[in-house]
């Protein structure tokens, strides 16, 4: 999943787990942090779920100096973008933004297939019966993959979800994604209470009590629901400038429809296609501007930091 609001119902998660490779310190002990710099409460308000503590001590770090890049992106809003924009950002084959990735389920079905036909081929060598009942007892494993796929998509997405490990590109793409949503939002002025890397439950949760009525209630109106659609498009856009596919772009889709769909007054479909479209390049210019913070960001998530450390990381990186 990409991001989520908390008390309101998941969404489909797409990624799966990094390896822990050290956990490193922070604090107000840290060398990047000043000495008159307390992050004490921070770190309270952070443990205590308490997303209006984060956001007030966080503006509060902002006016004695610290957190300058906090809510540093508090104003946007939408206007016509065409493709050719996105294209001149740096997005690679930005016509295919709005199609879902069939990517993993497409090499998954085809191992399958595969394997079980080249093993049925192979069986058929057997002598006697087993001749006949081993290739047909292989190719039924097809069938009943088709089978759970149909009664129950949860199994079969979380064999696809294993299965995707072993793309070469896979955590690089996990760490880059989900991190671009954690510094979009915190330059927007969304509070994070929290992330995960881990399979079947990647997601950054954000935080913020206003919104969470406003889409509770359906009334988003136009001014949240941008900010929302650039954080939702965040990780696409963090793909799209690295990769020539984006894979883990269904769940931030169904994530930016679910919040259209809560939004006031309803916007056309044609509409939608824009804001989408004008998300992305929002996001990727903010993630092209801060290509240093972002890229250290990456480095800290896959590294299991907590958020408090990943708050420092952005407001220290060069």
């Amino acid at each position: 999943m990409a991001i989520s609001f908390a008390l309101l119902s998941p969404s489909p998660r797409f990624y799966g787990s990094l390896q822990v490779h050290k956990k490193w310190r922070a604090g107000a002990s840290s060398p990047a942090v000043p000495a008159e710099v307390d992050l004490t409460p921070l770190e309270a308000a952070i443990a205590k779920k308490d997303s209006k503590a984060v956001k007030e001590t966080l503006d509060q770090l902002g006016q004695i100096g610290w957190a300058k890049k906090w809510s540093s992106q508090p104003y946007v809003s939408r206007r016509m973008t065409s493709l050719r924009e996105l294209t001149t950002l740096g997005i690679k084959n930005a016509e295919n933004l709005g199609i879902p990735s069939v990517r993993n389920d497409a090499a998954f079905l085809f191992t399958v297939v595969g394997t079980t036909g080249f093993l049925g081929v192979i069986a058929g060598q057997l002598p006697g019966d087993w001749g006949f009942f081993v290739p047909y007892l292989l190719g039924s494993i097809s069938l009943i993959v088709l089978a759970i796929g149909s009664v129950s998509p949860g199994l079969l997405q979380a064999a696809i979800d294993g299965f995707s490990s072993f793309f070469p590109d896979y955590q690089e793409r996990i760490a880059r994604h989900e991190s671009a949503h954690f510094l979009v939002a915190y330059l927007i002025g969304l509070p994070i209470l929290g992330y995960s890397l881990d399979l079947g439950k990647e997601h950054v949760n954000l935080v913020d009590e206003k919104l969470q009525e406003l889409i509770y209630s359906g009334q988003l109106d136009d001014k949240e629901l941008d900010r929302l659609a650039v954080v939702s498009m965040a990780g696409l856009a963090a793909e799209g400038l690295k990769y020539d596919k984006v894979v883990g772009q269904s769940a931030d889709l169904f994530t930016l429809q679910r919040f259209i769909n809560r939004s006031k007054p309803q916007i056309s479909k044609d509409q939608q296609q824009n804001l989408t479209r004008w998300a992305v390049l929002f996001a990727g210019s903010l993630l092209k501007n801060n290509a240093v913070v972002h890229e250290a960001l990456m480095a800290a998530m896959a590294k299991k930091a907590t958020v408090l450390e990943c708050v420092q990381v952005i407001e220290t990186a060069a």
